[in-house]
């Protein structure tokens, strides 16, 4: 047997044993099991712009405008950049390499002679130039594919750097709509805690007419004063929480240094947005730790692939050129030169360096497709519990919006019997207690509907475009 029949046929024995790449196993179900919600009335393409859904102007200008001037877009935007430079480089090793050389040296030659040390005499006999420029290239001859090996990496590599970008871009939308209605509802608690403490100011004044003219006791005027002291403590407290949020808001948008003034927070609360109804295959399509995770298997296998392809012959082309130039008194000289040269490596004793190297790689994919098969499962679970969890705060918003009116008009109808004489304070101080309480699970509820919304959004994978803008650069 030949050597090099026998090494092309050791190489194909050892892929045959190591090469075990295999297909994700995905299974997922047609359709999500969280409850049916009403038809949406938005078209799936609003997910890449969800927050315009809210109808918050806004919301949405802060959220553009972080995707633009915020320290978080803008690093995801260079990593996103480096990648892709990084990608490029792989195979721009698979090009011609070379470089040009040149030298020039000009040679004077002197004699000198005498022995008289102040006036030394000297003569030249002669002086010359010589000059030379080379250029000398080195190219792998690709016989085996290994270029493509390396694009399919450097393609699934690229990719990652895309989904990453934009799942960065989608977590940063979802931080500010989801900080931006923490703040609101601050805002609410706060006006309830001011409207509280000011309700106490007119029960206190009630309840101190009527300790001077004897319609009560001093202890209910005390106690009174006390529940007005724990009202203006907390609507302090609010306050601070209220300012520190819109800080927090502030430096996610990228004007941290900005007064708080400059981002209004209204104390109200809005509608909650229909979601629009997909199913798993357009989510898996849509998330971007779903396609950084497929990316990765297919960077891997260009991997794999090349780590195989290591075993066979690599075969290097090396043609040069070059010109050299000599000129001397009474004499000149011009020499002009080509090369052309081929290299042969093939790996013999590095066999078993190779083929630990390849079991290494083998072992990296089957990670990566692990990896891509928990992504699926993770993206699937977490979108079908944002529904079932959203569903069921849009249900608790309708029964504490009833139950808040029907709490608020009971004390109404109990602050007015107590000025009147008609109930003691217990009574109107419960009713009171009643409806606030059941007026800040209202406002509680709302805010984290609010909330749920923009995590369901970004479960089914709003906030970046169906098709990575990658692939659209590409079929140009």
């Amino acid at each position: 047997m030949r050597p090099a029949t026998f090494v092309a046929g050791l190489a194909c024995l050892t892929l045959a044993a190591c090469a075990s790449a295999r297909k994700p196993e995905i299974a997922v179900p047609t359709a999500f099991e969280a409850p049916p919600s009403a038809p949406a009335t938005i078209d799936a393409t609003a997910l890449d712009r969800w927050w315009t859904q809210f109808n918050d102007p806004v919301l949405t200008a802060l959220i553009e405008d972080a995707l633009v001037r915020a320290p978080d877009a803008r690093s995801a935007a260079a990593r996103l950049t480096e990648a892709r430079a990084t990608s490029s480089n792989a195979l721009i090793a698979f090009l011609p390499q070379g470089a040009a050389s040149g030298t020039t040296r000009e040679t004077h030659t002197t004699q000198t002679s005498g022995t008289v040390v102040n006036i030394p005499g000297f003569s030249t006999n002669g002086e010359s130039t010589s000059s030379s420029a080379t250029f000398n290239v080195s190219w792998e001859a690709d016989l085996f594919g290994r270029i493509f090996a390396v694009a399919k990496a450097a393609k699934g590599d690229t990719n990652q750097a895309q989904a990453s970008y934009e799942g960065a871009r989608a977590s940063l939308a979802a931080n500010i709509a989801d900080t931006y209605f923490l703040a609101r509802g601050q805002a609410i608690q706060l006006e309830d805690a001011r409207e509280t403490a000011r309700i106490q100011r007119g029960l206190q004044q009630v309840a101190n007419l009527r300790a001077e003219r004897g319609l009560g006791s001093a202890s209910e005027a005390d106690r009174v004063a006390g529940d007005l002291a724990q009202a203006e403590g907390n609507a302090a407290s609010l306050e601070a929480e209220l300012k520190a949020t819109r800080r927090t808001l502030l430096v996610l948008v990228g004007r941290g240094v900005d007064p708080l003034a400059s981002i209004p927070t209204p104390a109200s609360v809005g509608e909650i947005p229909p979601v629009p109804a997909t199913v798993p295959g357009e989510l898996l399509a849509r998330r971007p730790d779903v396609r950084q995770a497929e990316a990765a298997v297919r960077s891997a296998a260009g991997r794999l692939t090349y780590a195989q392809l290591a075993f066979f012959p690599t075969f290097t082309l090396t043609p040069g050129i070059g010109l050299s130039r000599s000129e001397q008194p009474g004499y000149q000289s011009t020499t002009r030169n080509w090369s052309i040269g081929a290299g042969l490596t093939q790996p013999i004793l590095s066999i078993p360096k190779l083929l630990q190297d390849l079991k290494a790689q083998n072992a990296r994919t089957e990670q990566a497709v692990i990896a891509y098969e928990k992504a699926v499962q993770t993206a699937y679970g977490e979108a079908d519990s944002a529904l079932t969890r959203l569903d069921s705060d849009r249900r608790r918003v309708g029964l504490l919006a009833d139950g808040e009116l029907r709490a608020e008009r009971a004390y109404e109808a109990s602050r007015v019997r107590y000025a009147a004489g008609l109930d003691d304070l217990s009574t109107a101080l419960g009713a009171e207690q009643s409806w606030r309480s059941t007026r800040s699970a209202l406002t509680s509820a709302q805010v984290q509907a609010l909330r749920r919304a923009v995590q369901t959004y970004k479960a089914l994978g709003g906030g970046w475009p169906a098709t990575p803008v990658l692939a659209k650069q590409e079929a140009r």
